[in-house]
């Protein structure tokens, strides 16, 4: 299956800033992400997986972990992250771990 631009357009704008961005940087991935319908495929959620920043850009890096969790194949991650991975993947594997 193919990924749909509207997922490739909010990729193409890096990683969410941090809460620290300006508003304009903020509300441009706030935009794109907020085009993006649910669910997203298995392929789009892998690529989505790498956009997280460093911290929750106003709620948008939540916004973007639920949106992930709606791939039907679960979540893109396989292996248990490491201690340096993103704190959001971390957060992401927690969730879709817990017992």
């Amino acid at each position: 299956m193919s990924v749909r631009q509207v997922v490739t357009d909010f990729v193409a704008l890096g990683a969410l800033p941090d809460s620290e961005a300006s508003e304009e940087k903020i509300a441009e991935h706030q935009l794109c992400l907020t085009r993006i319908k649910r669910p997203v495929t298995d392929e789009e959620a892998a690529l989505l997986v790498t956009c997280f920043g460093p911290d929750d850009c106003y709620g948008l890096a939540w916004t973007l972990l639920h949106l992930i969790e709606t791939a039907p194949g679960g979540i893109p991650v396989r292996e248990a992250p490491a201690e340096s991975d993103n704190e959001w993947v971390k957060r992401l594997w927690a969730r879709s771990h817990r017992t």
